[in-house]
């Protein structure tokens, strides 16, 4: 556990001593207002969908133990054994892949079957490879296939399509990337045009469906990309919408990290005798190391992430906060404070969050203060820390944040701040 005290019992749990011995700063409008960041120890209901539920904090903590016997998966195959189209297969060998992830190495022959799947899987173990490369080759055998993938944000559907468009430069098959937030005109003019792919957020392509630009009946494949995470932002009925326009003869495919009652209804409703693949070791990475920060009483929330984030080895960090309003101020005030820090929230349009995800991702900041939009399916490479500003409504909620780092087999550490 960190705690904000200049000294440490030789007791702590800690892996190391941390020193939060202040560093100087000058904040040229003039010295923090001890009211402008609350503290709160217990999930607050509102924000983006007014649940939330009490969390025990201990399940914040969890540290990685290496040992020297580690259990290794050992995938049953290669890229090169999957019965793929020689020209998907050039462009895997040409991307580096050699061994699939377990996720991987489970799904995409059930996929090539034709099957309904179910995966679950942990967050960062490759599962958008998991359904791409086995569609890719569904598509390549018959160029008149259409796929609609499914996601809950934009910056998911965007993270998807440009996956997508690595794999298959030459081989002349394009999608269109429909999202909310970005001007649907220049997706209305995309549509015109010959396509093979429609990857999408689900309020945006039910306005496209009503206004009769998208035609349901000829997708035969529709993937559900973190579909929990859409039934809590309150889709459901834009699925189900959606859904219900599709032939029946179809394969849908559903992966996600974690699957609640609601979701098993929906797998109920959507999929015809699927494929379970369920390669998930437990709710969290074990390559990531959690712990709690305590505020002392007296001392302030904000000071205490100060002196965190002065620690050298706090290199790329992403902050998560409950509400948009709270996230923007936040990143003001480190930016005031001398830290390189950008935001991502609903707030902010599509352009806005597609240039601070950049800069975060090529390191010209070091923070991206964030909502839980963020928290879904992004793929940020190296990520040191994770930090729970604010503590997330629900354990799920948890779960994705945190699996923003330790990504690709690598360490991470993920700090919840308590009372």
């Amino acid at each position: 556990m960190y705690t904000n005290t200049r000294s440490s019992s030789r007791n702590s749990v800690r892996p190391r001593a941390v020193n939060f011995a202040r560093k100087p700063f000058h904040n040229k409008r003039g010295a923090h207002s001890p009211n402008r960041f609350s503290r709160s120890s217990r999930p607050i209901s509102g924000g983006r969908r007014g649940k939330s539920e009490r969390i025990d904090i201990t399940r914040f903590i969890n540290k990685v133990t290496v040992t020297e016997e580690v259990s290794h998966f050992t995938p049953t195959h290669k890229f090169q054994d999957f019965l793929i189209d020689a020209r998907l297969q050039a462009s895997v060998v040409l991307k580096g892949y050699i061994l699939p992830t377990p996720i991987q190495d489970r799904a995409i022959p059930q996929v090539l079957l034709g099957h309904d799947v179910v995966g679950i899987a942990n967050t960062g173990t490759g599962k958008t490879a998991a359904f791409l490369l086995p569609l890719i080759h569904k598509i390549l055998q018959n160029k008149k296939e259409q796929v609609m993938v499914i996601v809950p944000t934009r910056e998911l559907a965007i993270q998807i399509d440009n996956e997508l468009r690595e794999f298959v430069k030459g081989m002349k098959i394009f999608s269109v990337c429909c999202v909310g937030g970005a001007p649907i005109g220049r997706q209305i003019k995309d549509l015109q045009y010959v396509y093979n792919f429609i990857i999408g957020t689900p309020g945006r392509l039910k306005d496209l469906i009503d206004r009769k630009l998208i035609t349901l009946s000829e997708f035969n494949t529709i993937v559900l990309d973190e579909a929990d995470r859409m039934l809590d932002m309150g889709f459901v009925n834009p699925m189900r919408a959606i859904m219900a326009g599709m032939p029946q003869s179809r394969q849908t495919l559903f992966f996600s990290a974690t699957i609640s009652l609601e979701i098993e209804k929906l797998i109920g409703e959507f999929l015809k005798e699927p494929i379970r693949i369920s390669v998930k070791t437990s709710d969290t990475s074990k390559n990531v190391d959690q712990d709690i920060v305590r505020v002392k009483m007296g001392e302030e929330k904000i000071d205490t992430l100060h002196d965190l984030l002065n620690q050298k080895e706090l290199t790329k960090v992403l902050i998560f906060g409950r509400t948009k309003h709270g996230v923007e101020k936040l990143s003001k005030v480190l930016t005031e404070r001398g830290f390189k820090a950008e935001s991502i929230h609903g707030d902010k349009n599509q352009n806005r969050r597609e240039r601070a995800l950049k800069l975060f991702k090529d390191n010209h900041v070091q923070i991206l203060v964030a909502t839980d939009v963020a928290a879904r399916g992004l793929d940020i490479a190296d990520v040191s820390h994770v930090i729970n500003y604010d503590i997330p409504a629900t354990h799920d909620d948890y779960v994705h944040r945190i699996g923003r780092t330790g990504r690709a087999g690598k360490g991470g550490k993920a700090l919840t701040f308590v009372d």
